[in-house]
């Protein structure tokens, strides 16, 4: 049996102790660092759509949604201020996410509020391997965990019921915080909320520019991970 720490955490630490010397705190994404949902979006939006009387095939709503995600992303980065968000902007997003993907089908509403649902569900979710064991690494290192996700409120409810989440000190939702990545504010909420300095904290991410490179821009420690 391979007992080897998975790639990414291997590399965290090769170069010496994981976290580094001087961070308070690991600070980590959620969606695609810690967790994925399964089965895939477009698989349960798939079957989502069906029990509508929609008939769309996975291979095409992933296409769609992605296509529909960068909009939004281009609302948000023209809005004033720029990423700003609250509950109220995070149900317009994926209301509007989910009426792109259906082609704004009458029944889109219905499929909305069903996946609303389904993606608050912490069975919608199953953990991924890499962003587990580096939470176990932080904690026995006896640092502080916390997420910090773009991920609205439903990520409040999800997280104390699936590991390695439900290890977290501190959860923040961005419709809470007011700001999404990269939003600079973003990070500055974290640091109040905290009580550190940006250099104390280490942001572990997925993503190449929402994570690794604006934690960096905003002073903090950064590792990309998945």
């Amino acid at each position: 049996m391979n007992t080897s720490p998975p790639a990414p955490v291997a590399a965290a630490t090769a170069a010496g102790r994981f976290p580094p010397a001087g961070v308070q705190a690991v600070v980590f994404d959620v969606v695609g660092t810690l967790v994925e949902p399964w089965p895939p979006v477009a698989v349960a939006y798939e079957q989502a759509a069906l029990r509508h009387g929609i008939a769309c095939e996975a291979t095409t709503i992933a296409a769609r949604f992605a296509a529909a995600w960068r909009r939004q992303e281009m609302v948000d980065a023209a809005a004033v201020p720029a990423f700003a968000t609250s509950r109220a902007r995070e149900v317009g997003r994926w209301r509007a996410i989910v009426a792109d993907v259906f082609s704004d089908a009458p029944q889109s509403e219905a499929v909305f509020a069903e996946l609303w649902e389904h993606f608050a569900a912490a069975a919608a979710w199953r953990p991924l391997a890499a962003g587990s064991e580096l939470v176990h690494e932080a904690l026995r290192a006896g640092t502080a965990v916390v997420l910090a996700s773009n991920f609205d409120e439903r990520l409040l409810t999800i997280a104390p019921r699936i590991e390695p989440l439900s290890l977290a000190g501190h959860v923040f939702a961005s419709s809470e915080l007011g700001w999404r990545k990269p939003a600079p504010e973003f990070f500055r909420e974290v640091e109040a909320r905290l009580g550190h300095e940006p250099g104390e904290l280490l942001l572990v991410g997925d993503d190449l520019e929402l994570d690794v490179a604006a934690a960096r821009r905003a002073g903090w420690r950064s590792l990309q991970i998945g």
